[in-house]
């Protein structure tokens, strides 16, 4: 089946959109982007996949490769890359860490796909890593808001955040925008952000620190700011709790594993139902939505990619901006979640590939525009 590669070339024509964004100086491609993956969620869904051209399954750092190109021929229209190699280091670690996003960034949008920007923080008050870990790890939130013991601390590494969005520039001369996700899964316990280990204020006041500082006093305007709890909630209200406020958040999302096979269990009625809570919500807001992490690990599925993921997605005609599954490691024979050329599910794959639905990067003309 042939993919319809005018799809985003209609966008052009729109003039107005109705989907509010919180940074009214945004740069030109960000506004653009913003309102491209809007329009296009009324009748398509982006497929991302996290670290695709970083590494893959069995290889690491080779050149324009992603195991989702092996399979179809074309990346992924949604880069998944990470903050977390931009602290907690030595200082010249940091700078190399950047470099290599910096690149993997930039040719991201020279080719004209989107990056997602995750933040696995390492804790800044204390060792143990972006995990929460019983009798090491400090409850941070409330140190590094502001008049907390570490909230100077915070802003240094924000302006290393903010440093690195300053520097994305394209072949065009332009910055890439980036979809950035902080304090994922916050209703979770298992990252030091988690809902067991700071208050709901704390939380809320510490996002829109972190939203306010990085826009209006280090003038990043090349983010899209996404909020992206975990699965715990079966009610708009339940999904809301810890949510700071349309005033502070452009793209509502979530993660979801278990509902979608995770340890053999499958619930996918459960996992549509929070599909059209979240959607829903984002129409009331005026903001997008996405299906910010899910998959299968080892995908043993055979046809999970149409049975259980496009199923979902068309289960109640959600708009969903795109759906990100997670990596595929380099080394592990078992922790992937897309499929390599001979992966029992890359012929599934391919016909969720070729579904008019799912727009991958060769799918995408003038994103930006």
């Amino acid at each position: 089946m042939l993919k319809p590669l005018l799809i985003a070339g209609f966008t052009l024509l729109v003039s107005h959109s109705g989907f509010s964004q919180i940074d009214s100086k945004a740069t030109k491609e960000t506004k653009a982007l913003y309102r491209n993956l809007g329009e296009l969620s009324k009748k398509y869904i982006l497929f991302g996949h996290q670290a695709a051209t970083e590494y893959g399954h069995g290889w690491s750092g080779d050149e324009n490769r992603s195991d989702v190109k092996s399979v179809t021929g074309s990346h992924p229209a949604i880069v998944g890359a990470d903050f977390s190699g931009l602290s907690g280091h030595p200082k010249d670690q940091i700078e190399k860490n950047a470099a290599s996003l910096r690149k993997n960034v930039v040719d991201t949008y020279n080719r004209g796909g989107v990056t997602t920007m995750a933040w696995h923080f390492n804790n800044p008050a204390s060792e143990g890593g972006f995990y929460w870990k019983d009798s090491v790890s400090a409850k941070a939130i409330a140190l590094i808001k502001p008049g907390g013991s570490h909230h100077e601390k915070y802003k240094e590494i924000l302006k290393t955040i903010a440093d690195f969005a300053h520097s994305v520039k394209g072949k065009d001369g332009t910055l890439a925008p980036m979809i950035f996700r902080p304090y994922h899964e916050l209703d979770g316990d298992w990252f030091w952000w988690g809902k067991g280990h700071c208050s709901r204020e704390d939380l809320i006041e510490v996002w829109q620190f972190t939203v306010s500082y990085l826009r209006d006093e280090l003038g990043v305007h090349n983010f899209i700011y996404a909020f992206s709890p975990d699965c715990k909630f079966t009610t708009e209200q339940e999904y809301l709790e810890r949510y700071p406020g349309d005033k502070w958040v452009d793209m509502v999302g979530f993660d979801d594993y278990a509902d979608f096979g995770r340890d053999g269990k499958y619930n996918l009625k459960a996992g549509i139902q929070k599909l059209k809570i979240v959607s829903g919500y984002a129409k009331k807001a005026n903001k997008l939505a996405a299906f910010t992490e899910s998959g299968l690990e080892s995908i043993p599925d055979k046809n999970w990619w149409t049975e259980s993921l496009l199923k979902s997605l068309k289960a109640e005609k959600v708009n969903l901006a795109y759906i990100l599954v997670w990596r595929n490691d380099s080394k592990s024979p078992t922790h992937f979640y897309a499929p390599f050329p001979g992966q029992v599910s890359a012929p599934d794959f391919m016909t969720f590939y070729n579904d008019p639905y799912t727009l991958f990067e060769k799918d995408l003309k003038n994103i930006y525009h």
